[in-house]
């Protein structure tokens, strides 16, 4: 007795735990104002594991019950069916029990790959016209990214059914005599069986017509070596193929049907093998022919109309249509006064770099050691004193780790340090007299030019799993708030947000103590009435939850907007079913130095295909009550039409964002990354010079991170055809296998102007020498005034630390500059402080 009753105690273990996590899930959805997104998805998916799971089902077992019931009444005696004579009388009494079994598994398996669709279900429900037609079929764009991936799922799910029907009725009519191998004489097949048979292979063929008809459309979304799309040889030889394939697919489904009222296998047969030889020769080497012979001698002048498809799609699907390269003659030499037309711009260049000043931040603005920084900080603009500035900003987070070992214990994690505190904000283009940052918000509690907020920061890129908040009326607080306040000493705080999810009865008790595995949550006189429990609290993690269909760019920033501190983030649409427009991988796309090296706060997108992206969707997580906000950005997007149909309050119209918070938004950084490996080689739109691929450019390598990708910078500059200098994402450009620079490019990030995502790009000369950044940095190093600069500096071992190498284009030239840091060797508290500043403009550099 003892083994079944460990054996079923485990099963209501592991059965609780599984409902724990549904449930659990369910009231934090319910506690972001999102219940309808986990019921939608939920009704969905068991809506699609039923209805496949049973017709799949059903149909095998109707296939094996019918085959049975179909076996011969008399077997002849042979050797072979005496051999088989034991596994029908053991299947035999048991066949119903046999038939439902296999139903169930079939089902089952069938049912759950089912479930996992149930996106592509709802969108093809909710599909939204994109108002553009594919340039080969004439339609809508709609149909390749809503619903021909549904009807190949469907006609997938139809393909199962009837090849394990065909697998199971071939052996239930094999065991019960209906189908002998090793007859000597006479048929080897009852009618009955051949019936049975021929009509499953029909049926079969008639799907792979269908199959082969789809495969027409699924053409303009093939990938070839050179572009994504249809070409020449699919057009000349596939599509026709594809045509005549599916004729004699027909064909060949109609001569089995009439093969089980003939009594004879061999126009079906000759059927079959036609389709096979077909799919040979009309499949296979017919296409390659046309592909040796007729494309590879002229592939510039054949390929030359499926390029432009190519290249128009392309620019279209990642939104950058309208970009036209300007031609810019930079200067290569520097002039006394060169630079006074911009005299507006060069002061506000931003040389605090945020990937090197996290540790100045925490040396200076830490407050205590269970508080951290980011190891990447975030880029955002402020007005100070009347000023629009590049400020550099970051949330001073709790961190569980920095704890005393001595009070690393459970009520301390969960119910004592609770929260971070405030943000620290430094002005982008100032330094102090010793290098360290000047402050625009500072300390504990927050004291600077930025205004009043609520500085506690409950939910934040790292916050605990989860923490207990909350206590009844009149119970002193437990939650660590301020280090000292005016009577020196710890002030606590009772949290008092509407985030969280009530955790105060027994049975939530016992539900969360199932999840997070931790008995204290029952038993801990910390946990009452009136607590809550915060947990799922990273901001990108709570977004991409309310929104599953949304990709959310990896650098979430902070903002002070209306009274509080929001984290701010970019969703995208994504898709990759757009005729023609090229594919591209993510997850390269969107990897530079910062994500390279940055172990959370940055990161890239995941390793997915794409070829259709949009900043669809603004949103926000409030810092103190993780309240998760989406805004429509861009209401055109008909992939976001689409779920806006299907969620119909999830997201916010575009007039409701207020306009401080429209004040810092900007453009997204992974869109942008992805948009400028497209535009190094998109920016052509001439066939001819794409096919030759000499005007191919390519990111450069981050100079102080080599075999990194440089990232893109948020500036304020001024580029040649602006009036005023304006917030930007700037990236540059080399050549293919060389290091000068090809090219320059801003795009508008100020949400506020009307400007906001114009891309401009200045291409300079092939005939003229511009340095690149890894050139620029060559000449830094070699540079005898900034070398012996740099030795000064290192004395007394000192490690000096160069910032980001920034690009602007002033003066009629490009200006290089970099920050350089110093970090005194003095162990955990070492910090880098700015001291110099490295330009470089025409064949002059300086420090």
């Amino acid at each position: 007795m003892l083994v079944p009753t460990v054996l079923v105690l485990g099963a209501i273990v592991i059965v609780f735990g599984m409902f724990a996590d549904f449930l659990t899930e369910l009231l934090w959805f319910r506690s972001v104002g999102a219940e309808s997104v986990f019921t939608t998805r939920l009704v969905t998916q068991i809506v699609l594991f039923v209805v496949a799971g049973l017709l799949v089902g059903a149909i095998v077992a109707a296939n094996a019950l019918l085959a049975y019931r179909l076996r011969p009444a008399y077997r002849i005696a042979t050797e072979e069916q005496q051999s088989l004579d034991r596994y029908r009388d053991l299947l035999e009494p048991r066949m119903r029990l046999v038939v439902i079994v296999l139903g169930l598994v079939v089902g089952a398996f069938v049912g759950t790959t089912a479930s996992g669709r149930w996106e592509t279900f709802l969108t093809w429900r909710s599909a939204t016209p994109f108002g553009a037609v594919d340039p080969q079929f004439g339609l809508d764009i709609s149909f390749y990214v809503f619903e021909y991936p549904w009807w190949r799922f469907v006609l997938g799910l139809a393909f199962t059914a009837v090849i394990l029907s065909l697998f199971v009725a071939l052996a239930t009519h094999y065991l019960f005599g209906g189908l002998r191998l090793q007859q000597p004489q006479g048929e080897r097949s009852t009618p009955a069986t051949q019936l049975h048979l021929s009509m499953l292979l029909g049926v079969l063929l008639l799907l792979k017509a269908v199959a082969y008809w789809l495969d027409r459309y699924g053409l303009v979304l093939s990938q070839h070596e050179l572009f994504t799309g249809a070409g020449y040889t699919d057009i000349a030889a596939v599509l026709p193929g594809k045509t005549i394939m599916t004729i004699i697919a027909v064909i060949c489904a109609l001569l089995l049907f009439a093969s089980a009222f003939r009594r004879s296998w061999l126009l079906p047969g000759v059927g079959v093998g036609l389709l096979l030889l077909s799919t040979i020769l009309i499949g296979g080497v017919y296409p390659a022919i046309v592909q040796q012979f007729q494309v590879k001698p002229n592939e510039a002048d054949r390929e030359r109309e499926f390029i432009e498809r190519n290249i128009t799609a392309t620019r279209t699907s990642y939104g950058f249509d309208e970009l036209a390269p300007m031609e810019y003659d930079a200067v290569t030499t520097a002039e006394s006064g060169q630079l006074l037309d911009d005299a507006d711009s060069v002061p506000g260049i931003r040389l605090l770099d945020p990937n090197v000043v996290s540790p100045t931040f925490e040396q200076l603005q830490q407050v205590r050691g269970f508080y951290s920084f980011p190891e990447s900080l975030d880029v955002d603009r402020y007005e100070v004193d009347g000023e629009e500035q590049d400020t550099v900003i970051a949330v001073r987070e709790i961190n569980i780790d920095g704890i005393p070992s001595s009070q690393q214990n459970w009520l301390n994690q969960a119910t004592v340090y609770t929260h971070g505190f405030g943000v620290v904000a430094a002005r982008g283009n100032q330094r102090a007299a010793d290098g360290s940052p000047v402050w625009s918000v500072e300390d504990i509690p927050p004291q600077g030019v930025l205004g009043d907020f609520e500085p506690r920061v409950y939910f934040g890129e790292e916050s605990p799993p989860y923490s207990v908040v909350g206590a009844p009326e009149g119970v002193s607080p437990v939650e660590f708030d301020i280090p000292e306040g005016e009577e020196g000493e710890a002030i606590r705080n009772t949290y008092a947000g509407a985030g969280g999810v009530d955790v105060g009865g027994l049975f939530s008790k016992l539900l969360f103590a199932v999840k997070f595995q931790e008995g204290s949550l029952l038993l801990s006189d910390r946990v009452n009435a009136e607590s809550k429990i915060l947990y799922d609290r990273e901001p990108r993690l709570r977004v991409q939850k309310v929104a599953p269909w949304l990709k959310v760019d990896g650098d979430p920033y902070p903002a002070i907007v209306d009274g509080k501190i929001l984290w701010i983030m970019d969703g995208y649409t994504v898709v990759n079913a757009f005729p023609y427009a090229q594919r591209v991988a993510l997850d390269r796309a969107t990897t530079d130095s910062v994500t390279a090296q940055s172990q959370s706060s940055v990161v890239a997108q995941p390793p997915e295909q794409a070829n259709y992206v949009r900043n669809s969707v603004k949103a926000t997580v409030d810092a103190y009550d993780g309240t998760v906000t989406l805004y429509a950005w861009d209401e055109q997007d008909p992939v976001l039409a689409t779920w806006r149909k299907v969620f119909p309050d999830l997201v916010e119209p575009r007039s409701e964002i207020s306009e401080n918070l429209l004040e810092h938004l900007r453009y997204p950084e992974d869109l942008f990354k992805i948009q400028r490996e497209l535009i190094a080689k998109y920016h052509v739109t001439d066939p001819q010079a794409w096919f030759s691929g000499q005007e191919l450019w390519v990111i450069p390598d981050d100079p102080e991170a080599a075999g990194s990708s440089q990232p893109p910078f948020y500036l304020s500059l001024r580029m040649p055809d602006q009036e005023r200098a304006t917030f930007s994402l700037t990236t540059a450009f080399v050549p293919n296998q060389r290091e000068n620079l090809a090219a320059f490019m801003a795009v508008n990030a100020d949400a506020t102007d009307e400007d906001y995502g114009t891309f401009r790009v200045l291409q300079l000369p092939s005939n003229t020498q511009i340095d690149g950044p890894s050139q620029v940095a060559n000449r830094f190093e070699s540079n005898t005034e900034v070398a012996q600069q740099l030795t000064l500096l290192r004395q007394g071992g000192a490690d000096v630390v160069l910032g980001n190498l920034l690009t602007l284009p002033v003066g009629g030239g490009l200006l290089y500059v970099q920050p350089v840091y110093v970090e005194r060797q003095a162990g955990t508290t070492a910090y880098p402080l700015l001291q110099r500043v490295l330009v470089a403009f025409g064949g002059s550099e300086v420090v």
